[in-house]
């Protein structure tokens, strides 16, 4: 966040703010009916400079950029969205002007805030990100239990030896796993608990991670016929590894996790 490019200048005599920047893997980015843009406001400040404006339908100076082409959820548009001197008015800045100027003015002063809202979001946000984890892997993990028990291999089903049993009873667990920490994360964002753990990141990581493994052990437990497009294992496990990337990457999950749980500010 502290690296953000995208700029937000106010124009104080027309009461409106002129954006300019390219935000990039933007889902239904161009598409949207409206966009909500994060700008750099005071360099100077790092992240603590930065506001969220709405940017409505049809603003002139907003455009969809390059659109990528994805190893996964091909389905969902993702592209570049950008800004040139788009114009939108001063009531599209999210928490108004007043806020905005109290905030920077104690940013300014080293007053430091709790927590950055963005960043809050993003915790509050996670455990649905790995609600969507949990249902690709139990997809897979059901078709692959369904194809253990109906293959045939030397006159018995492939589910009765022990290396496809196995594998299939870690699945289920793992699966059950991460379905638990994704309720207790959703259970405690919807009634208002704080995130004293980082349980949204916690949800999301072992979510997603999760995911990951057991399409690809679906894969695997239906050696060639999961390899091809014939049977949809292939595409879960290609949908699976975008939960290890987006709404914060692995890596990040931990970093947050271990910040939380340890009351420092980790590198």
């Amino acid at each position: 966040m502290s690296s953000l490019k995208t700029t937000a200048r106010y124009n104080e005599a027309k009461d409106e703010w002129v954006l300019n920047g390219t935000k990039t893997w933007i889902t239904n980015g161009g598409l949207a009916n409206l966009h909500v843009v994060v700008a750099q406001v005071d360099p100077a400040l790092g992240a603590r400079g930065h506001a969220s404006f709405v940017v409505p339908e049809g603003t002139p100076g907003i455009a969809q950029g390059r659109k990528f082409q994805k190893l996964g959820i091909r389905a969902s548009h993702t592209a570049e969205v950008v800004l040139e001197d788009c114009r939108v008015p001063g009531a599209c800045l999210l928490g108004g002007k007043d806020r905005l100027d109290d905030r920077m003015a104690r940013a300014r002063e080293g007053v430091h805030s709790a927590t950055q809202a963005a960043l809050g979001t993003f915790e509050a946000t996670r455990p649905y990100v790995g609600a969507q984890a949990v249902g690709v892997g139990r997809a897979a993990y059901e078709y692959a239990l369904e194809y253990a028990k109906g293959r045939t291999q030397f006159g018995k089903p492939i589910i009765d030896n022990q290396a496809i049993s196995f594998t299939l009873a870690d699945m289920r667990t793992r699966l059950d796993a991460a379905r638990l920490l994704v309720w207790r994360a959703a259970w405690m964002g919807r009634s208002g608990q704080p995130f004293t753990g980082a349980e949204g990141s916690q949800s999301k990581l072992f979510a997603g991670e999760t995911a990951v493994w057991v399409t690809e052990r679906a894969v695997q437990i239906l050696g060639g016929a999961g390899y091809v497009r014939d049977a949809p294992v292939e595409r879960w496990y290609r949908d699976s590894k975008i939960y290890t990337i987006f709404e914060g990457t692995s890596e990040i999950q931990r970093l947050v996790i271990a910040r939380a749980i340890s009351g420092m500010r980790l590198n």
